[in-house]
């Protein structure tokens, strides 16, 4: 493919020579170590350094040309093509490269603060159910026919997407699921691609450490469902209990379908049962009534499962294995993701990290009706200060106990991140500890559970990381509550 064709539709500056138009490009590249001869590279400005300054490497690998926001810097040679936003010129080029796959396979985006990756999971569990060949790009993990790659981001840049939709039709693959991030659309990394389908979960204060303020937020929630570069999806699933969601209108050739558990909702929750062995309710859609049952337990469940379901039948997946689909994803890494060596009370693992994903997760273990319930929770450094006391009394107001720890403090000083949730915790009168070790503070909510308690390692759930100020460490609440049991006596290490 020539560089002309490959850059069909980008903003550039200059318009390209003739000759450097007929050029054959032999792959596109972001990342300066991954260039070999021909490519067409990307230098995007960072955060600490402008890729500009990688320029002069690509060049040396054999770069054909280079694109970038800025304009050539001084002693680099080569082809340099000014473009007007580099994101947004990287996917145009990724998806002419790859020759448009978006338009050969369905592909459903999910966006919102909590339920993606739950909702995610659903939706290709029901696909593969319906025996079709499926892609998921999420925060746990991206799959491709199977093949299964640990998650980098949760929405992964536009060049890795367009080829993942290649890989995947080259392998029989009709359909593709991801969790799109509020970020990944402010960047532009999904800027072009077009969705079949479009599900909006619901939205709740997290990231406005990079939004600024809720709207901000939301804007960048809401630019899925208008198109972002593409045409609109054809079909937009929305959350209709939500406030935000009622706020997002079908564009122009979208049918919006939505869900909920109240009035107005096109496709509706009724007759709901959760326990221990999970959900069981009726989905109502017109005048049709389609049975659920699901091991996955709670009322956010239940939006996830509605959500999930309502993809698939705008997909046109029969009812019958819209239900199978469902009742086969028995687990989601990390979402109330059970920890059990034979102890006489329930642990779960919970990636919930705003206060509104805490109240739900603490919902959900108040309605399997336990003795008491015990929350271990801690929150992100270098983020959202002001979410840090909401999730402290979110956890007070519900909990029997809390445990107070840290999560990836990052550059900032673990004591004072558990200072800011202490404003919120304090508004309640529930007995608590703080810990800023979070091994040790696991080993603290553990020792403190008595039989019929439910005990929630909140914040991390799937990371298998702990990000400190100046490195990070090896650390999965799943392993150490194992380790902690047992060395309590239960379990496989039982004597």
């Amino acid at each position: 493919m020539t560089l002309g064709e490959i850059l069909s539709g980008v903003r550039v500056g200059q318009a390209l020579s003739a000759e450097a138009a007929a050029a054959q490009v032999s792959g596109v590249a972001y990342d300066s170590r991954k260039v070999a001869p021909g490519f067409l590279f990307f230098a995007f400005p960072g955060k600490h350094v402008d890729g500009g300054a990688f320029a002069a490497q690509a060049f040396e690998r054999g770069a054909l040309a280079v694109a970038s926001e800025s304009p050539r810097p001084d002693g680099v040679a080569g082809e340099w093509i000014q473009v007007e936003h580099g994101r947004r010129a990287l996917a145009v080029a990724a998806r002419n490269f790859f020759g448009k796959p978006d338009e050969r396979i369905a592909i459903t985006g999910i966006t919102g603060t909590n339920g993606k990756t739950t909702t995610a999971y659903l939706l290709d569990s029901i696909l593969r159910g319906a025996g079709h060949i499926t892609a998921l790009a999420g925060t746990i993990e991206y799959r491709l026919a199977g093949k299964v790659t640990t998650a980098v981001n949760t929405t992964p840049e536009s060049l890795e997407l367009f080829r993942m939709f290649s890989e995947l039709i080259a392998a029989g693959g009709s359909h593709a699921t991801m969790e799109v991030s509020s970020h990944a659309l402010a960047l532009g990394r999904v800027y072009g691609i077009r969705f079949h389908t479009a599900i909006f979960t619901n939205l709740t204060r997290d990231h406005l450490d990079f939004h600024h303020t809720m709207e901000e937020y939301f804007d960048a929630k809401r630019l899925l469902f208008e198109g972002a570069g593409a045409p609109p999806p054809r079909f937009a699933v929305i959350n209709h209990d939500d406030a935000f969601g009622r706020r997002i209108e079908a564009a122009s050739g979208t049918t919006r379908l939505s869900y909920g558990t109240g009035e107005g909702a096109d496709a509706r929750a009724e007759n709901t049962h959760s326990g221990f062995d999970g959900l069981h309710f009726e989905i109502v859609l017109g005048s049709e009534r389609f049975p659920i049952v699901s091991p996955l337990p709670g009322r956010m469940n239940v939006y996830n499962i509605l959500a999930a379901w309502c993809a698939g039948y705008t997909l046109g997946i029969p009812a019958e294995q819209l239900a199978s689909g469902i009742a086969a994803c028995r687990a989601v890494p990390g979402r109330f993701e059970r920890v059990d060596e034979g102890q006489p009370f329930l642990v779960v693992v919970d990636y919930a990290h705003t206060d509104d994903a805490l109240r739900n997760v603490i919902a959900v273990a108040r309605g399997l009706e336990p003795k008491r319930v015990i929350t271990l929770f801690g929150c992100g450094g270098d983020r959202d200060r002001a979410k840090r006391p909401m999730m402290g009394e979110a956890a007070a107001e519900l909990s029997d106990f809390v445990v107070l720890t840290s999560d990836n403090p990052r550059s900032e000083d673990p004591l004072a991140i558990i200072n800011d949730a202490l404003q919120g915790l304090w508004r309640h009168d529930t007995p608590h500890v703080e810990e800023p070790d979070r091994e040790k503070a696991i080993r603290l909510a553990l020792a403190k559970a008595e039989p019929g308690d439910i005990v929630i390692l909140a914040g991390k759930g799937h990371e298998t990381y702990q990000i400190l100020k100046d490195r990070t460490i090896h650390l999965d609440d799943r392993e150490v509550a194992r380790k902690v049991l047992r060395g309590f006596g239960y379990g496989a290490e039982k004597q």
